[in-house]
């Protein structure tokens, strides 16, 4: 099994250590390595599309994780207070929302969306004959990701809730501590740990997502997109750099929401 395992990590991760590699070389060929260089990266902070679809990304991800984040903390604090069968029910969607593929959730999400703009548009005309119609852009990409990513917030919240001592919310209740203040002073701190890092994987989601997004975006070009498109002409070395800075990134974000969902699971056993 040891050596099976062996196998499986290094079928997983060895293409992603090449590209690290590749990303340093100082030849112009994404697959021959000339000596060790950072030119690239310098290349790939001075591309000014890069730049652009790099913010374009990290814009969509935040606002996209603070929406899932907290709409997703929302819907697991009122689980509990709800009929079993109308649980049982959203636990499934929430579930099947984790594993339908991105392309089913993107095309789905691409003709929900121009439905919808087919709809109003004619009305905003009518009531409103300067103002711009509505397409795919910047909204489009921040619902998509957001629905996705609420769901990974409400898996991670409701698993905290289940394990969080409610002895000490009945305490406050017996203090004469006013609901606000009970969910303000003893819940959201012990939930904390699970927002945060439900933040960072819906930030992580969002920040990699191209499938999703080669469908709802309309013009706006995220970086996965540039890259996806900028590969159809060959992979160079730039675009190496451009991948080992995402990976890094996205790696480091879900080290720190793994470091906090073990921070949380230990809270219980030391109490």
């Amino acid at each position: 099994m040891r050596i099976y395992a062996v196998f499986v990590y290094l079928f997983l991760y060895a293409p992603l250590a090449v590209i690290a590699l590749f990303s340093f070389s100082a030849g112009r060929s994404a697959s021959d390595f000339h000596g060790f260089s950072l030119q690239w990266y310098a290349t790939a902070a001075g591309n000014r599309l890069v730049i652009e679809a790099l913010l374009n990304s990290l814009l969509v991800a935040f606002v996209s994780s603070a929406i899932a984040t907290l709409f997703g903390t929302a819907a697991a604090l009122m689980l509990p207070r709800v009929k079993p069968a109308f649980r049982m029910v959203f636990d499934a969607l929430t579930y099947v929302a984790i594993m339908v593929p991105g392309i089913v959730i993107g095309i789905s999400t691409l003709i929900a969306l121009a439905t919808t703009f087919n709809f109003l548009n004619p009305l905003i005309a009518g009531d409103a004959p300067g103002a711009p119609p509505l397409g795919f852009g910047f909204g489009s990409l921040i619902c998509a990701h957001s629905l996705f990513a609420m769901a990974l917030v409400i898996v991670i919240v409701k698993a905290r809730l289940s394990g969080m001592d409610r002895s000490l919310v009945e305490a406050s209740m017996d203090l004469y501590a006013d609901p606000w203040g009970t969910f303000r002073q003893v819940t959201l701190p012990q939930l904390m740990p699970a927002v945060i890092a439900g933040f960072l994987l819906s930030f992580t989601f969002s920040l990699d997502d191209y499938v999703i997004a080669s469908f709802v975006a309309g013009s706006r070009v995220t970086l996965p997109i540039y890259v996806f498109a900028s590969i159809r002409r060959g992979v160079t070395p730039e675009i190496n750099a451009i991948g080992t800075t995402v990976m890094v990134f996205s790696l480091a974000m879900l080290v720190v929401a793994q470091v906090l969902l073990r921070r949380q699971a230990r809270k219980p056993a030391a109490a």
